[in-house]
């Protein structure tokens, strides 16, 4: 299955029992948003995931104390039971992610599942507001939860950490990318760390241009286009501010052929946290 699949699709599946849809919508300035808008209206069948308490770890119970950014990996096993308690058997059933933020915070949990082992995972294009242009099923009923198995397996070669990037960033073979809005990497805003500006040596490849206006994902030949000048052979390591929208860039490189790109899951609020005294 292609990882990015139409409402056309996804509205002739509602009733597969392979199918699990996941509701991401989520607002980093108001983290209860995204629950309250789930629990007044969503995709028929569909599950809540937030990106603070099922798609991250606690900020703070890393053992490097004050570092490690603002979304930490979720814990395998809440991870796991998460994904069981929507009937998810690992290796088989189809999870469809959506959110309302341009694939933002659903590509997050595309990444996190294949991050786990679990394959079988794709993206709703146009997201919530593509599905209500259509009319389709919508519904404030909550499902029940359910008890499917899941086995994490963490593929830890995808995610880089600080002391990596400090080594390896400034060395030819490695290309270091910041998805950030362009005013935040040249330093020009900065709305939610401590300190404004982006690691040295990065580049800027926006996520947003990953998408349409509308949600709905670029034609091939676009995100093809995007990543043109970085050559196949390179190191390529994606980060953004917490390792959230960076994992939409991660989707627009795989959809471009070019797999295997890392994560640096603590970015930028990591990364600064590190140099606040320097």
């Amino acid at each position: 299955m292609n990882p990015v699949v139409s409402a056309e699709w996804l509205v002739n599946q509602l009733d597969n029992p392979q199918i699990a849809i996941a509701d991401c919508r989520f607002q980093l300035a108001n983290p209860q948003w995204g629950r309250n808008q789930y629990q007044e209206s969503h995709i028929l069948g569909a599950y809540y995931l937030d990106l603070n308490l099922d798609l991250s770890a606690p900020v703070g119970q890393s053992m490097r104390g004050t570092h490690g950014g603002r979304h930490p990996l979720p814990d395998s096993a809440s991870f796991a039971a998460k994904m069981a308690q929507m009937g998810v058997e690992w290796g088989e059933t189809w999870v469809i992610a959506y959110d309302d933020s341009a694939m933002g915070f659903a590509a997050r949990l595309w990444w996190l599942l294949r991050y786990f082992g679990h394959e079988q995972v794709a993206i709703l294009d146009g997201g919530w507001s593509g599905w209500l242009n259509q009319s389709y099923p919508v519904t404030a009923d909550c499902p029940p939860p359910q008890t499917g198995t899941f086995i994490p397996q963490a593929q830890s070669h995808w995610v880089v950490d600080y002391q990596t990037v400090l080594t390896r960033k400034d060395q030819p073979t490695v290309t270091l990318i910041d998805s950030r809005d362009g005013d935040r990497y040249r330093g020009e805003r900065e709305p939610i760390d401590p300190q404004a500006g982006h690691i040295p040596g990065a580049v800027n490849i926006p996520w947003r241009e990953v998408c349409t206006a509308d949600g709905h994902i670029r034609p091939l030949a676009e995100q093809q286009q995007r990543w043109q000048t970085i050559g196949t052979e390179q190191e390529i390591i994606v980060y953004c501010g917490s390792g959230v929208t960076a994992c939409v860039n991660l989707l627009s490189l795989e959809l471009a052929g070019i797999p295997n790109a890392k994560l640096y899951v603590g970015g930028w609020s990591d990364w600064c946290s590190y140099h606040l005294s320097a």
